[in-house]
C-alpha cells in the first residue's frame, strides 16, 4: 500500500517483472501475474482481508502500517 494511493482500497503485489493491484473488498485484480503467483496472492488476500482493511485506514491517516504475515 502507498500512503497517497487512490480508491478503491487495494494493495500492490510484485513478482519478478510482474505487478498487480488487488481490490481489498472484491478481490478484483488489475495487471498480470503468473497463475501460481496469482493464486497464492489471492489466498493471502482471503486470509488477511481484515488486516488489509485496517492498514488501508492507517494509510489514509498517514500512520505506520502493521506487518501482515506471509503465507506459510
Amino acid at each position: 500500500m502507498f500512503y497517497r494511493d487512490h480508491t478503491p482500497p487495494h494493495f500492490h503485489a510484485r513478482y519478478g517483472e510482474f505487478e498487480v493491484t488487488v481490490e481489498i473488498e472484491t478481490g478484483i485484480v488489475n495487471g498480470k501475474f503468473p497463475s501460481r503467483a496469482l493464486a497464492l496472492t489471492l489466498e493471502w488476500h482471503r486470509l488477511h482481508k481484515d488486516e488489509l482493511r485496517s492498514n488501508w485506514e492507517l494509510a489514509k491517516g498517514h500512520n505506520p502500517l502493521n506487518n501482515i504475515a506471509p503465507l506459510e
